[in-house]
């Protein structure tokens, strides 16, 4: 039997964080749609009950998955321009340091299951689709750091290029990689940072 969570605020925030940490384990190893509420209680210690007063469903819980991993990215990224701004890093560090935090994704396969359901789910469609207009707003400021001149249409390019190379980096592995994270992320840096001095 599965052990149920009282209903106050501090073990709902428990009650979510268990729920959403078996999910993340259980849409990885299992995939999305074959997990079961029912797992997914077990997993978490909570009741099949419990899940659907936090949540409102299994595409809920993607949500709230997305949403703290943006959340986590963006703490990430204003860290990285703040060290940047400060003189602490170089451009090339910080998109090293940027691309060294996508190419070591842990949860790869749940990537992709959640990619695959936003073209099935609109909300998750829209969830993916905020995440990455945050994103954008700190990769327009790394691009016009690597080339102050970047504007307009040029800019808009490089923004969706190192969009494009973060998504692609994270989803690495099924090229059977020959180069270690580390490595990757230190030569795209480079490549990306003469890319976006290059351009006039």
């Amino acid at each position: 039997m599965t052990a149920v969570q009282q209903d106050h605020p501090a073990s709902e925030k428990t009650g979510k964080e268990r729920i959403m940490a078996a999910a993340r384990d259980l849409f990885d190893s299992h995939g999305f749609h074959q997990t079961s509420m029912a797992e997914l209680a077990t997993a978490a210690k909570v009741s099949v009950g419990q899940i659907y007063r936090l949540f409102k469903g299994k595409e809920d819980i993607i949500a709230a998955i997305v949403q703290a991993d943006a959340d986590e990215r963006c703490l990430h990224m204003e860290a990285l321009r703040n060290r940047l701004n400060g003189g602490e890093l170089t451009i090339e560090q910080t998109f090293d340091q940027l691309l060294l935090h996508t190419v070591d994704e842990k949860d790869e396969a749940l990537s992709f299951d959640i990619m695959a359901e936003s073209f099935r789910n609109r909300p998750v469609a829209d969830t993916i689709a905020a995440m990455c207009v945050r994103f954008r707003h700190y990769i327009r400021d790394f691009a016009c750091a690597a080339n102050p001149d970047l504007s307009g249409e040029a800019l808009d390019g490089a923004e969706e290029i190192v969009l494009a190379c973060m998504f692609g980096l994270g989803h690495r592995s099924l090229s059977r990689p020959s180069l270690s994270a580390a490595d990757t992320a230190r030569l795209s840096a480079r490549m990306i940072v003469a890319a976006l001095r290059a351009i006039r």
